[in-house]
């Protein structure tokens, strides 16, 4: 099959594509870096020329609540006019576990809009949601430094190796369609602040977490569940602790 990758030079885009190489698939990796942008149109339809698949892993350069919105709205509906004229036969996004339960983030609002254009536009499509990545946890907790403390969320994560996403998405990307939504998650769900603490620990950062059910994340609040998946979830197996028993502090 040719498959397309929207995004396909970024984190999950460049783990995803020697994945579907080592499986006889070609693969295209488009990137405005490569001449491809979804959010202007350039060089969209001859990059879905002959496809059989596109996988739009793609990410907004700004999370300013406009800005994510017009990027993901534009882009995904200059996708899917490229996709049907291409005569794509499946539609795969990556998307976020908790997308339906976190309207008061931007981001997510602008990701479920990318899911309901797909899931409205008449293709054969799969929406993979996954929880957040074991790469992120340093970034929530910079995002919640301050007076040298570090605030964090009490309520649930269930983090997975980002690589363990792209392995997912590879056996979504073969698969049939399923007309509807996967979820993937990590194998641990526990508190945001205890998953902090650790990363904390692991880099000699003494600062103190001060964790509530009331802190935001990103700005938004969360529900003890908001974060982690519903039952029949697939459950990828690299725990956190061993993600970062292998990383240099």
């Amino acid at each position: 099959m040719k498959i397309v990758i929207i995004g396909g030079t970024g984190l999950i885009g460049s783990k995803l594509a020697p994945l579907l190489r080592s499986r006889g698939h070609e693969v295209l990796q488009a990137a405005p870096s490569k001449g491809v942008n979804a959010v202007t149109g350039e060089g969209l339809q001859a990059a879905l020329a002959g496809a059989d698949v596109v996988v739009d892993v793609s990410n907004s350069p700004s999370f300013e609540d406009k800005a994510v919105l017009h990027f993901f709205e534009t882009g995904t509906r200059n996708l899917i006019a490229a996709a049907k004229q291409a005569g794509v036969r499946h539609v795969v996004a990556l998307s976020i576990v908790g997308t339906d339960r976190l309207e008061g983030s931007g981001y997510f609002r602008a990701k479920l809009a990318q899911e309901r254009l797909i899931e409205n536009a008449g293709l054969a499509y799969t929406i993979l949601r996954a929880t957040q990545f074991h790469d992120f946890v340093g970034a929530i907790a910079d995002s919640g430094r301050k007076d040298g403390a570090v605030h964090v969320s009490s309520q649930l994560m269930q983090p997975l190796l980002s690589d363990e996403v792209a392995l997912a998405l590879a056996d979504v990307t073969v698969g049939d369609p399923v007309g509807g939504i996967r979820e993937v998650a990590g194998p641990e769900a526990a508190p945001m602040a205890d998953f902090v603490g650790r990363w904390l620990r692991k880099q000699g950062d003494t600062s103190k977490v001060v964790a509530g059910a009331d802190v935001p994340y990103f700005g938004a609040p969360l529900a003890l569940r908001t974060l982690v998946p519903d039952n029949g979830a697939r459950i990828m197996p690299t725990r956190f602790d061993d993600w970062l028993a292998q990383r240099s502090p």
